[in-house]
Order: structure tokens, then C-alpha cells, then sequence
């Protein structure tokens, strides 16, 4: 029977939330250096790296860097340093989007494949797993089926996004950002304006729906599909959110290690032969239950996953709503800068809580709230709320104290035996992933008197907490114990600890430089075999001559240079698996879409978008 290792992947903003996601039971992290990290304003030290790296690495958790951005050739000694400095810091593989680095003189470590590369297509997976590639993030946009064909097709692990925010085009494809503000979204620097409100007009003007989120999706949640997916060959699974806080990432995370948790233990999954395990060591004990509907969310979607289209658009807000309370039944009093209103619903609001308002309008207003008595609100100053407006809480207060206060300890089972032979004491343990060390109880001790006590108290003081080990006493091996203090025992215990963290440390060490090793040499003999168009245009993101050469011995003859670069003025700026046709109920392949024909436009700003309908991809395309 074979083994297969489940990842939990968790995005980390900074050292300390790549730290909560640990606790909380990620099994990998993924994480930006200084700069290329695809996420402008969450950049961090080379240093806070290597420190998150040291504190994941004793529970074998995997810390991957972001050098997700497409690099103009100024910026290629810059990335190779920061790539040789990942390395040095102990990361255990690189993301990255420009295929030109696969050209350069880069450090013995894994490359993943970005979901930047626009991985949605089986040809494209082969390519990359041909050019050397150990991984590819999947688009987020593909189904079950889609993923099998891909599994069936190539042997590379496949890593695919699982919950977070959707951005709606395919990634690496988007130029909308920098179509309108000269922010790229291939560079780290996206405007988000799929978040922005839009008119949509028809050929003659006329305004169709006036001022909403037209582009803005709901987030990913697909956690009733993790089975369907292990099953389907993934063997990594992605949150996003590099960009969101502690509470965020403590919650999603508890909340995914619990569904794996779920898969694994109870073996839900009929892959026939495989025996699926976790990627990383320690369980989670105690601490808060967690609420994904309590966190950030514009509502959930599970996208196209079942290959049926659904309503993916986020609703009247491009923000975090939150969960529905009830309705404004009575504007009870409006004073200067307060506002008092009673509500209709038996869920309690409670002190701090965060309010949002929608208008029977749809108007989206926000506030929090100062004071509560029973159903009655005092907020501070929300003008234009009247009754019969939505409520919605998207910041619950006492849910935000348990996160920050109750949290799980992560702890690693060790079993322990105490040996004592010929006046030496030796304690041998075991711990759950595999690791075994032995330490010997130094000084002279005399016999206990009381025996059984003795032994009592050996497993009472070996068999608590230290560090991240929680201690089991197997087995006592003496004719007669000596008289241990508790002191001795307490230090011996923290002693198997340090010895167990040592070994773990050295062995993930060697698996780290032996994986990186062989990434390497499978890129110097990767068989390139698969050929590109002969012409490429500025979607292949060519921004540089290393990744132009890449291109050329694959067999294209020219080579547009990358949008950001030398942008034509009217072209596809978004290519998305989302219509607002369909959204609207005016598909054009259904009766009622067919009376609406003709040319559509999104308006911002007094600027105005062409759409396109490519009907027989089913898929929906912006144009400059």
C-alpha cells in the first residue's frame, strides 16, 4: 500500500501569522521575501523568514517564498539573491511566475509553478512539469473533471487553491490593473478594480445595472469537496490570503485542519491502495472552535468545481458583509452622532460587534456597536438607514477574544521508556514522527524507599509537557528505582526535548538539501519537449531576455514583450471562467439572453469596457 501526505497550505502576512497558522495546524506556509512577492504590501525581512523557518521547521512544516512577479532584466541579480538568501534561510522550495529564472544560476531547491503561469490547461501542466517543475498551482478556475484529466496526464504533484478570495480573470492574465492605473497585477501592484462598482450599458447607452461590484466574485470555499479532490490527485491544499490578519488565518486554518483531519483518520477517501497521512507532525489539543463564517467573506461560492456555473457574483458589496443577523424593525432615536435601532432576530448582538447595513436601496453602510440592550442598538451615526434595511455582523467581537485567547496547543507525542541497569539511569523515547533519541540521567542516586511512589512520581514528572512534546511513560524498566528530586526529572525531560528538536532539525535539514538537489538536476535533464506557438503575444508575459530565450528554444519564432512593457491600446485586458451574462439570466445560448443580443459595456469613471461573449469556451473576455 502506498502512502500519500496530505499538505494544508496557509498563506503568512508576516513571521507572526505564518506562526498562528502553525499552531493552528498548517502544514506548509507560503510567504514573501523583500520584494516579487506578487503582494506589494506584504513583504517581509529575509531575516523574519529564516525565523519562521526555525519555528516550523520542529514540527516538519514547509515554508515556501513567493517570487511570484514577472522581472524586467535590471531586477534578475536582485531575484537571484533573494532566491540564493530563501534558500540560506531554510526555505523549502521557490513559487514562481517568470519561466525566464529557469535560465539563471539558481540555488538547489524546488521550484513550484505559480498559478500565474495560467495552469488550466493539460498542456500547459506538461510543459511546465517538462521544463522541471516539482509542482503547479492549478487555476482556480477548473472542475473536478478538469483536475483528473490533468492527474491522468502528468505525474507532477498538483497544489490547488481551496478557500480565499477569487479574483474574476484567470490569474496572470489580468491587465486591468494596468490598463487603468499603470499598477501591474503581474508585478505585485494590482488597483483591484474587479472590487470597483460598475455601470453595465447596452450598444445604445442605456444603462442596464447602474453602480454595483459587477466584476467583484464571492470567495472560494470548498470544503465539502476536499474528499472529491484527494481523490482527483491534489495533494496540496491552498488558502489564500497573504494579505489577511491573525484571527483570519487562525480560524480558516483550524477549520481545513480539522476536515483533513477528518479524511485521514476515518479514511474517507476510496482511492484504492493509499494510505493518506499528514505532511507535517502534531495534533491540535483544545482551543476554539472555529466559524469560517465569522472571518472575512463576501459570501461563499464553490466556483466551477462540479462544472455547472452558478451565482458567483459577490451581491451589492465588494466587502465582507458578514453573517445575517435580521432587519432594522424601528429607527427608535437619531441624536447628533448616534443612531438607535431595534432589530427582529434572536441572534444577540453584543458590544464592539461590527455592523453592515443594506439599504432596501442597496446601499451598503457601515458602523459598530456602542451599546446593547436586548434587541435594541446604539451605533455611532449611520444617516440613511431606515427601517426595513438589512443586518448583517461582519466583526464578532466575543469570536475575536476566543481566537486571540483560545488558542490549541500543537504537541507531538512521544513515548518514553526509563531505563535504570547497573546504577545508570537512561531514558530512550520515541516521538510519532519517526525520530528516537536517548539521553542518561547523570549523579548518584540512592534507592527509594518507597517504591511505588517512586515510580509514581517518574511518570508523573516525565509524562508532562515540554516544549512541543507532550511525554508518555511506556514502560519502566529497574529492579529497584532510585530517589529521584522532581527537579532532575523535570530537566531530564526537557533534555529528551532539546535532543528530539536537534535530530528532527538535522534530518529536515538533509531532506531539505537532498529534495532541493534533485529539483536541480531534474531541471539540467528536463526534455523540453513541448513546443509553443510560433508567435507569441503579450499574454505569454515576456518581460525580459531570459524568459524571451526560454520561449525561442522551445520553438517560437517572435515574441511580444510583456503588456507592462509595450501594452497595445486596445486588447483583451481580462479573459474570466464568470459572464455577467449568465449572472444576469441573459446568456445568449437561452431565449431571454437572445432579446438582449448585441454589444455590452462596463462603465467606470466615465471609461467604458467592451465585452465579449466567446460562447463556445464559455467564458467572458474585457477589452480596452
Amino acid at each position: 500500500m502506498q502512502v500519500k501526505k496530505l499538505e494544508l497550505l496557509a498563506p503568512a502576512k508576516n513571521r507572526d501569522i505564518g506562526i498562528a497558522a502553525v499552531n493552528c495546524g498548517a502544514d506548509a506556509l507560503y510567504i514573501a521575501g523583500p520584494s516579487f512577492g506578487a503582494r506589494e504590501s506584504a513583504s517581509n525581512p529575509i531575516e523574519e523568514v529564516e525565523a519562521l523557518c526555525r519555528y516550523a521547521h520542529k514540527y516538519g512544516v514547509r515554508v515556501y517564498l513567493t517570487l511570484n512577479t514577472i522581472l524586467y532584466d535590471s531586477e534578475f541579480e536582485k531575484a537571484l539573491k533573494m532566491a540564493h538568501d530563501a534558500y540560506n534561510a531554510g526555505c523549502d522550495a521557490l513559487i514562481i511566475q517568470d519561466l525566464g529564472l529557469l535560465n539563471a544560476d539558481f540555488p538547489p531547491i524546488q521550484l513550484f509553478a505559480s498559478t500565474q503561469t495560467n495552469n488550466r490547461k493539460t498542456e500547459q501542466v506538461s510543459m511546465l512539469e517538462s521544463l522541471g517543475f516539482s509542482r503547479v498551482i492549478l487555476a482556480r478556475e477548473l472542475s473536478l473533471e478538469q483536475i483528473k484529466d490533468i492527474r491522468a496526464k502528468t505525474t507532477i504533484d498538483i497544489e490547488t487553491f481551496i478557500h480565499g478570495a477569487l479574483c474574476v480573470s484567470y490569474s496572470g492574465q489580468c491587465y486591468l490593473s494596468s490598463h487603468i492605473t499603470g499598477r501591474s497585477a503581474n508585478r505585485g501592484e494590482c488597483a483591484q478594480p474587479c472590487r470597483s462598482n460598475y455601470n453595465l450599458l447596452d450598444g445604445n447607452g442605456r444603462i442596464l445595472v447602474k453602480n454595483r461590484p459587477l466584476l467583484s466574485l464571492k470567495d472560494l470555499n470548498l470544503s465539502s469537496h476536499i474528499n472529491e479532490l484527494v481523490e482527483a490527485g491534489v495533494t496540496s491544499f491552498k488558502i489564500e490570503g497573504r494579505l489577511k490578519n491573525a484571527s483570519y488565518i487562525k480560524n480558516i486554518v483550524k477549520y481545513y485542519r480539522e476536515v483533513l483531519d477528518n479524511i485521514i483518520e476515518n479514511r474517507t477517501v476510496s482511492t484504492e491502495n493509499t494510505l493518506f497521512m499528514q505532511s507535517s507532525y502534531g495534533k491540535l489539543y483544545g482551543g476554539f472552535t472555529p466559524r469560517p463564517e465569522l472571518t472575512f467573506n463576501r459570501g461563499y461560492t464553490e466556483l466551477f468545481i462540479e462544472g455547472n456555473r452558478g451565482r458567483w457574483q459577490s451581491g451589492e458589496s465588494a466587502k465582507n458583509k458578514g453573517e445575517y443577523i435580521g432587519k432594522v424593525v424601528n429607527v427608535k432615536d437619531w441624536r447628533g452622532a448616534n443612531f438607535t435601532f431595534e432589530y427582529n432576530s434572536k441572534a444577540l448582538l453584543e458590544n464592539g460587534d461590527g455592523l453592515c447595513f443594506v439599504t432596501p436601496s442597496g446601499d451598503v453602510v457601515g458602523t459598530r456597536a456602542n451599546v446593547v440592550s436586548g434587541n435594541v442598538v446604539t451605533t455611532n451615526g449611520t444617516e440613511g438607514v431606515p427601517a426595513g434595511s438589512e443586518i448583517y455582523r461582519n466583526f464578532n467581537n466575543s469570536f475575536e477574544k476566543e481566537l486571540e485567547c483560545n488558542m490549541p496547543d500543537r504537541l507531538l507525542k512521544v513515548w518514553v521508556d526509563f531505563i535504570y541497569q547497573d546504577g545508570v539511569c537512561r531514558l530512550e523515547g520515541e516521538c510519532e514522527d519517526g525520530e528516537k533519541c536517548s539521553i542518561v540521567i547523570g549523579g548518584e542516586f540512592g534507592i527509594a524507599e518507597k517504591q511505588e511512589r517512586s515510580r509514581d512520581s517518574i511518570k508523573a514528572q516525565l509524562g508532562k509537557i515540554s516544549d512541543i512534546y507532550t511525554f508518555e511513560v511506556r514502560e519502566i524498566k529497574a529492579d529497584l528505582l532510585p530517589f529521584f528530586p522532581i527537579s532532575v526529572l523535570n530537566n531530564a525531560r526537557r533534555a529528551l526535548a532539546g535532543e528530539l528538536n536537534g535530530k528532527r532539525g538535522e534530518r529536515i535539514e538533509r531532506e531539505r538539501t537532498e529534495a532541493g538537489k534533485e529539483a536541480s538536476l531534474l531541471r539540467k535533464k528536463a526534455v523540453r519537449r513541448i513546443c509553443v506557438p510560433e508567435e507569441l503575444d503579450y499574454r505569454y508575459n515576456i518581460s525580459n531576455s531570459f524568459s524571451e530565450e526560454l520561449y525561442k528554444a522551445l520553438g517560437a519564432r517572435s515574441a511580444d514583450k510583456a503588456y507592462e512593457i509595450s501594452g497595445p491600446s486596445s486588447v483583451e485586458l481580462m479573459r474570466c471562467k464568470y459572464c455577467i451574462r449568465h449572472e444576469l439570466g441573459i446568456c445568449l445560448k437561452d431565449e431571454e439572453g437572445k432579446k438582449t443580443a448585441g454589444p455590452l459595456f462596463l462603465e467606470n469613471n466615465g471609461k467604458k469596457y467592451r465585452l465579449q461573449f466567446d460562447c463556445k469556451n464559455c467564458e467572458m473576455v474585457i477589452f480596452g
